[in-house]
């Protein structure tokens, strides 16, 4: 039987707004991953520390308050800084096309804007399923 997949998501910040986060979190419970979710007004090493916890495959950022240039190279270098560079962090949330690019170059490996289908999330975390399984 092979291993589950085991995913973050969390809300770093500020931002209040979690709809878009609690649905991403069931939709990728009810296609089988193991998923926990940190709730609002997270830190980034609040976020690392349950992910380390957790043993996390992935980490899921989620945020509409316009800090993501911020928070989200914040959490990929707190994972770096302890040891856990293999966790694969992806964001989502109102982030302008023009930040994408910058995000991506910190680490952020997938950033899905508003609209997004849960299947192109699935497709991302399966294309990179091999990579953290085997680690």
């Amino acid at each position: 039987m092979e291993r589950k997949i085991r995913i973050l998501i969390a809300k770093p910040g500020l931002d209040g707004h979690d709809r878009g986060a609690k649905y991403i979190a069931r939709a990728l419970k009810d296609a089988g991953y193991e998923v926990i979710y940190t709730g609002i007004r997270q830190s980034p090493e609040s976020i690392v520390r349950t992910a380390l916890q957790e043993d996390v495959d992935f980490v899921g950022l989620s945020l509409l308050s316009g800090a993501h240039n911020e928070l989200f190279p914040a959490v990929v270098d707190e994972l770096q800084r302890q040891g856990a560079q293999d966790v694969v962090v992806f964001g989502g949330g109102v982030i302008p096309d023009s930040d994408i690019a910058y995000l991506r170059d910190k680490g952020v490996e997938a950033v899905f804007t508003p609209g997004t289908s849960i299947s192109a999330v699935i497709d991302f975390i399966e294309a990179n399923r091999e990579r953290v399984v085997s680690r």
